[in-house]
């Protein structure tokens, strides 16, 4: 599989640096780049066009879902989860509404591994 990119947008550094690791340890080679909140997620993907991306819910200023909802509008063939210890059902139920995935923090490796694998979303 060709080097992908993968776009990880989480307010807690330490959150973002155990991601890293975590696809990292996978996925050597690909290019991570980082968010600390959703409006830097959308200043990013206007340099970079990530294929697939991780986003935490619960973040101040652009939440999550929003930044999830902008991102699929604006980069439509990227594969997009939620990343969260939110997990009620109704945050599933939206985060399927608006075609984005969704995975329960801790990250466990098989489910990342699992997303990783996704294929892309068609244009």
């Amino acid at each position: 599989m060709a080097d992908k990119m993968v776009l990880v947008v989480d307010d807690s550094r330490v959150a973002r640096m155990m991601t890293r690791a975590a696809i990292a340890k996978l996925h050597p080679t690909w290019p991570i780049i980082e968010a600390a909140s959703g409006e830097e997620a959308l200043t990013a993907i206007a340099l970079d066009r990530p294929d697939y991306v991780l986003l935490d819910v619960n973040m101040p200023g652009i939440g999550g879902m929003e930044t999830a909802r902008q991102l699929r509008s604006r980069c439509p063939a990227a594969v997009i989860s939620l990343l969260t210890a939110n997990i009620q059902d109704p945050v599933r139920h939206q985060a399927g509404e608006i075609g984005v995935g969704f995975m329960a923090k801790p990250l466990k490796d098989e489910a990342l591994a699992q997303f990783l694998a996704s294929e892309l979303n068609p244009s």
